[in-house]
């Protein structure tokens, strides 16, 4: 089953880009001075290289992701943006890929706490609660 996200919010374009491989795309819809982060919970994976102030450390960032954690890509199984107020947004991510630091195939289930101001994410914090192998 699979499910394409909504694209009410910034952060649905910004997964939706992220799935594609779509660099481009994805950096359109982010600030210059974005706050990223990426957290896990119960997990012995070093993340501390998983954050970002600005948008040109965030490349370097999904770069990173790229070679180290998705080097095969990933797959949106289901995600769903709720509207918080003030522009804050909660998503819940679901998606498979391989695993590179596993070396095997995973599903994921990520919580994610997002903020945006005209059209661009500035505020993304994912927490990572499942790593699943399939």
């Amino acid at each position: 089953m699979s499910t394409h996200p909504n694209t009410s919010f910034p952060i649905d374009q910004v997964l939706g880009a992220f799935a594609q491989g779509d660099v481009p795309t994805l950096l359109s819809h982010i600030a210059d001075d974005v706050d990223f982060r990426i957290d896990h919970y119960r997990d012995q994976a070093d993340t501390s290289w998983q954050n970002a102030q600005d948008k040109s450390a965030l490349l370097v960032v999904l770069q990173r992701l790229a070679q180290e954690v998705f080097p095969r890509g990933t797959q949106i199984l289901h995600t769903h943006s709720q509207p918080l107020g003030n522009d804050w947004v909660l998503t819940q991510f679901h998606q498979r890929f391989f695993y590179a630091v596993q070396a095997r195939e995973v599903e994921s289930l990520t919580w994610i706490v997002s903020h945006s101001q005209n059209g661009q994410m500035d505020y993304f914090r994912e927490s990572v609660t499942t790593i699943t192998p399939i």
